[in-house]
């Protein structure tokens, strides 16, 4: 089964407290977090992701671009992220994709839902990537230990040491 993320990246954006006050001073900066984050989670789940952002006033057309390895979608002007993740919805649900729609906006879940989508309300999704950060954390310095550990020692009888030195030594 392929697992499809479709993010609406200002409603997790404005529901994750850190980049809703990023948000205010550095707009840019706030998207890019919130896309290298969902390079995180895409490369841990092996999901693919697709991070939409709406540009409803803005005037232009739909933009499609990758950052970080991931599907980037700017709407266009007179679309709103909601219609551009329905559309999504449509297009690419088969019997062998599952469809994960991040989202805070009720109206929008139960649009999703009905259409065979699954919910993932944005705090779900913010408390998954915190977790996968520290899974990360967690990891580098277990990484960062062992090597500074100058060789892990493994317990054997000395016999089975001599016969791996021999072997090392190609006697």
């Amino acid at each position: 089964m392929n697992d499809i993320l479709i993010v609406d990246g200002y409603n997790v954006i404005g529901a994750w407290s850190n980049l809703k006050s990023l948000k205010q001073k550095e707009f840019e900066n706030a998207r890019d977090y919130l896309i290298d984050k969902m390079a995180e989670y895409q490369a841990v789940t092996g999901w693919r992701v697709i991070v939409i952002f709406d540009a409803y006033l803005i005037p232009g057309q739909e933009i499609k671009t990758r950052k970080s390895n991931i599907e980037v979608i700017y709407t266009k002007k007179s679309e709103k992220a909601d219609q551009k993740i329905e559309g999504l919805i449509r297009k690419l649900k088969n019997v062998k994709t599952r469809i994960h729609v991040a989202t805070s906006d009720m109206a929008e879940q139960w649009a999703v839902f009905s259409q065979g989508a699954l919910r993932k309300p944005s705090r779900e999704l913010i408390d998954e990537i915190k977790r996968i950060d520290r899974e990360i954390g967690d990891a580098t310095t277990t990484m960062h230990q062992h090597k500074s550990n100058k060789g892990i020692k493994i317990p054997m009888d000395e016999a089975t040491r001599e016969k791996l030195e021999k072997m090392r030594r190609g006697f």
